[in-house]
């Protein structure tokens, strides 16, 4: 279905170096192909070749051939692969043309000139498939980065199209829509044969389901493909059912929780039956009125919505708190809430002793700092090099502070790469380090790991483990349960606009089988949650 004979892509001059290179392979028709890689490895570009957006829309020269359903997309630009391929990138709001979730459903069958009874089934049909029945006459504006995710994803299935192309398809979505959408995907391939070729780093969601894997392994490198098992055994990014199976030294490497616990007797009795030892907040006594984050019964309403109900809320100094909950549920409301972006309808919130709402921003910046879903809304510099010299004078800080911090969360950008050419998660990395420049009490992170690999994942981690080791309070909205599991103190669980469970990491994350991390999964009732815990216990057991 989809042929890539001896394809490279350049940017820039001939002089540059490749995004891809000596790419050969096929992907068959009526496969789900899973293409894996670190972060800036050419995932997005690969995926542009098939689309045609590479080179027609992207600029930069293609070499070689990429053909799809026998058609070259050097000679047919996208308009004229629509009817054969469907596209949806890691920014969904880039995706859309039209206001409401309907309209947005409907718009790509009326480009398609289909008929209305037709086009009125298949919306019906996405709706139900995707959970989007309750969202159907909502601005598109008005939607969580999640919900957004689906309706673009939606939009592209209403369609039909023989081949799908995906970037990142759940790294915004909660894991039970995420759940949803790989079935939905499954139905699509196994049912009706559709081709899906798809790039996503959460792998502990979707390599089970792969058919097979394509693995980038550097930047230009010629890409190797196989079986899943057979990939994941020499892959650089691997989930940690992968991670604990070469750990303890299974053969075949399992791909799931239930083939993990099927192997894992002989592991459980290796390891000790103690609690996990999990990090401790640094918690400093400061003035009365005066922690990093108080949230006294909160409520915000967007027009008749009741985004949030009740919210009360403290984060002391050198906690990590995890803000968890399906899509919609109010979590990236609660952030903006904390940086004045809304005003609160009931209750009170208060920074470092301010009221964010009333509180000029350079003032605020002193007290509190957001890294939002959409890292584009914080850049607007030409190069790497301007954005953290911005950066670095707008917070007061040395020269050079948010470069370092930019080379430690992703090595090897240069100065002179403009942020419009990262991939999103190296675009989500500069962010951050623009934001930590100015190191301010509070940090707040809204999906920070969304299109980060596992690589740039443990470097944040390091990375605000030793925020908090400094004493610095920091609050995520994230889906990423493995992301909580390593590094939170403390889980919080918002439910239409309202706080479900508030406890430890370890309680609230093992009583919920939807934010529960693999490890969890396939260790119960043992208390272990990642593999660097089991790692540790292993080798206090020798």
């Amino acid at each position: 279905m989809i042929r890539f004979e001896q394809v490279s892509v350049t940017y820039g001059d001939d002089t540059a170096a490749p995004a891809l290179d000596g790419v050969d392979l096929t992907v068959p028709e009526g496969e789900l192909c899973l293409l894996v890689g670190p972060s800036g490895v050419g995932k997005s570009t690969l995926l542009g070749t098939v689309s045609g957006l590479v080179p027609h829309f992207t600029g930069g020269t293609l070499r070689g051939r990429v053909t799809v359903a026998g058609r070259d997309t050097r000679t047919h630009r996208p308009r004229e692969l629509a009817d054969v391929v469907g596209t949806v990138g890691q920014d969904p709001l880039a995706h859309f043309v039209t206001d409401t979730v309907e309209d947005e459903l409907a718009y790509g069958m009326e480009s398609l000139g289909v008929a209305p009874a037709v086009m009125r089934r298949r919306v019906e049909e996405t709706l139900d498939l995707l959970g989007l029945a309750g969202l159907r006459d909502r601005p598109l504006a008005t939607l969580s980065g999640g919900q957004q995710q689906r309706v673009a994803i939606g939009s592209v299935l209403t369609t039909h199209p023989k081949v799908l192309v995906l970037d990142e398809p759940t790294s915004a979505l909660d894991p039970g829509a995420a759940e949803e959408v790989l079935a939905v995907l499954q139905r699509l391939v196994h049912d009706l044969g559709t081709t899906v070729l798809m790039a996503e780093h959460r792998l502990e969601r979707v390599v089970q389901y792969a058919d097979q894997v394509i693995l980038l392994p550097g930047p230009g490198e010629a890409p190797v493909t196989g079986t899943p098992a057979g990939m994941m055994a020499i892959s650089p990014v691997r989930p940690p059912v992968v991670s604990l199976g070469r750990l303890a030294g299974w053969s075949p490497l399992p791909l799931s929780v239930r083939d993990a616990r099927r192997r894992a007797a002989s592991l459980k009795e290796r390891l000790p039956e103690t609690e996990a030892a999990l990090p401790k907040p640094r918690r400093e006594s400061g003035k009365a009125g005066s922690e990093p984050a108080e949230v006294t019964h909160l409520s915000v309403r967007h027009g008749r919505t009741a985004a949030l109900r009740d919210i009360t809320l403290t984060a002391a100094p050198g906690e990590i708190i995890a803000v968890m909950g399906r899509n919609g549920a109010g979590k990236s409301t609660l952030l903006r809430s904390l940086v004045g972006m809304h005003r609160p309808n009931g209750g009170s919130v208060r920074v470092g002793g301010v009221t964010p709402h009333r509180t000029a921003p350079a003032e605020l910046l002193r007290h509190v700092g957001l890294v939002p879903q959409e890292p584009r809304d914080l850049l607007y510099a030409d190069t790497v090099g301007a954005e953290c010299a911005a950066a670095d004078e707008d917070a007061g800080a040395e020269p050079g502070t948010c470069r370092a911090l930019v080379s430690e969360l992703l090595p090897g950008v240069p100065d002179a790469t403009h942020p419009r050419d990262l991939s999103e998660g190296q675009r989500l990395a500069l962010a951050l380090a623009v934001v930590l420049a100015a190191r301010p009490p509070l940090l707040l992170l809204d999906e920070p790991t969304r299109g980060l690999d596992y690589a740039a994942k443990e470097r944040l981690v390091e990375i605000l483990r030793g925020l908090a080791a400094e004493g610095h309070a920091i609050v995520m909205a994230t889906h990423d349960v493995e992301l909580a599991a390593e590094l939170a103190h403390r889980v919080v669980v918002i439910a239409e606009g309202e706080v479900v469970a508030d406890g430890p990491t370890a309680e609230v994350v093992v009583a919920s089988p939807a934010f529960a991390p693999q490890v969890a999964k396939i260790l119960a009732p043992l208390p272990w949650l990642t593999v660097p815990q089991v790692r540790a216990a292993l080798e206090e057991a020798r």
